[in-house]
């Protein structure tokens, strides 16, 4: 009983000292609202581009919101991505500026707090967003990329879709003519709608105030939605005759045949960081293997430099006294970007067997070394290293 309590007396240690202090939760605290801010801003920058082109996509196939919303989530994945590491480093850099002009720094420091100190709950916030991104990367991004080109897809080969002009004719099939005297909305929203069809060996007249062309909902043709309309109907055996309607629909065309969308996994880009694993095991030639370790590698490397983004953060945060213009944040992004760009280069050259996977390692090595040196020398660690060095060299006898 007796040897056991140091045990569990240091693991209480251990407990109490990975427990968030009040100066944790404020910190916390504070960086929730310009994290949140910072990270819808850099989302809709980032879709702004893209959804211009879904938009031009649904206008060119006349599809349905919901097609429209399916391609928007699924990029969702891809861009958050790309959004977290912009909104950590903004949201630190912004709390640690004020607290740095404000002399709240200064103020923990007297009371004993060093700038690593202070900086420790950004840290485990970087390590909890690089465990997120590694799952964003490795597991979600890939099934979100397949789904995005399976729905671009579909929604590129949803088929012929009329854009009528007002008091001209068109023929949608052979046995179907109509016209509309107003045509708004680049073709699909018609007003005094006439169509003569001769479909199932039976003459149809039909006249409606409204209608509006769209693609089914399952996809399969384009229909013809009447509102407030007459059909006189005459066939050779019997009598014509007259039925008024409030709503009706007609199939202009069937939608034109497409071949299912392929299997998930031609692109190691839709494969999860297991899937390449198991496949770089088992040498599958289905997908080049230079083309896997580079994407596997690529992906933790992005992981793994994400915690020591607060470091660079805060180091270029913190200023002179009475120094009001800071270019820290530009200074951050830059290495943030060129980093990227960097990667990315890095990431090509191996795909294409040029260079080995050192060059994706060495910049993200040197990206987290310069991260923690600025952090050391901001907080002045660098400057107590070397005072302590040059008395001990002092000290020790001739």
């Amino acid at each position: 009983m007796t040897p056991s309590m140091p045990n569990v007396s240091a693991l209480r240690r251990m407990i109490q000292r990975f427990m968030p202090t009040t100066l944790d939760r404020y910190l916390i605290n504070q960086v929730i609202p310009p994290f949140s801010i910072a990270l819808a801003v850099v989302m809709t920058a980032l879709l702004l581009e893209r959804l211009l082109v879904l938009f031009n996509l649904l206008a060119a196939g006349n599809n349905n919101l919901g097609t429209f919303v399916e391609l928007l989530t699924a990029l969702l994945p891809h861009y958050l991505g790309l959004a977290i590491p912009a909104a950590l480093c903004v949201s630190v850099f912004a709390v640690m500026r004020r607290m740095s002009q404000n002399e709240e720094i200064d103020a923990a420091n007297s009371s004993g707090l060093s700038l690593l100190r202070i900086t420790r709950p950004y840290i485990h916030l970087g390590i909890g967003l690089g465990i997120l991104s590694f799952l964003l990367y490795g597991f979600i991004q890939p099934h979100a990329r397949y789904d995005f080109r399976a729905a671009f897809y579909i929604a590129s080969h949803t088929g012929w879709s009329p854009r009528l002009q007002p008091q001209m004719f068109a023929r949608p099939s052979s046995d179907l003519t109509l016209v509309a005297e107003n045509v708004t909305q680049s073709g699909s929203e018609l007003t005094n709608v006439f169509i003569h069809d001769t479909s199932d060996h039976q003459e149809r007249n039909i006249t409606a105030r409204k209608g509006h062309i769209r693609i089914a909902p399952d996809g399969s043709a384009v229909q013809l939605d009447l509102e407030d309309g007459i059909i006189v109907s005459d066939s050779k055996d019997k009598p014509p005759s007259l039925t008024m309607f409030e709503h009706s629909t007609r199939y202009l065309t069937h939608a034109a045949h497409r071949s299912p969308f392929r299997q998930r996994g031609e692109d190691e880009r839709e494969l999860t960081s297991p899937e390449l694993i198991r496949n770089l095991i088992r040498q599958d030639r289905s997908i080049s293997q230079p083309h896997m370790w580079s994407e596997l590698h690529f992906r933790l490397a992005r992981s793994l430099t994400i915690p020591f983004i607060p470091l660079l953060a805060t180091a270029l945060a913190m200023s002179r006294k009475r120094q009001r213009n800071n270019a820290g944040l530009p200074i951050a992004f830059i290495l943030m970007v060129s980093f990227d760009h960097i990667l990315q280069f890095g990431h090509s050259m191996v795909a294409t067997k040029k260079m080995s996977v050192l060059i994706i390692w060495a910049p993200a090595l040197v990206f987290i070394i310069l991260c923690v040196a600025l952090l050391l020398y901001r907080s002045g660690t660098l400057t107590l290293w070397r005072a302590r060095r040059t008395q001990a060299s002092l000290s020790r006898p001739a």
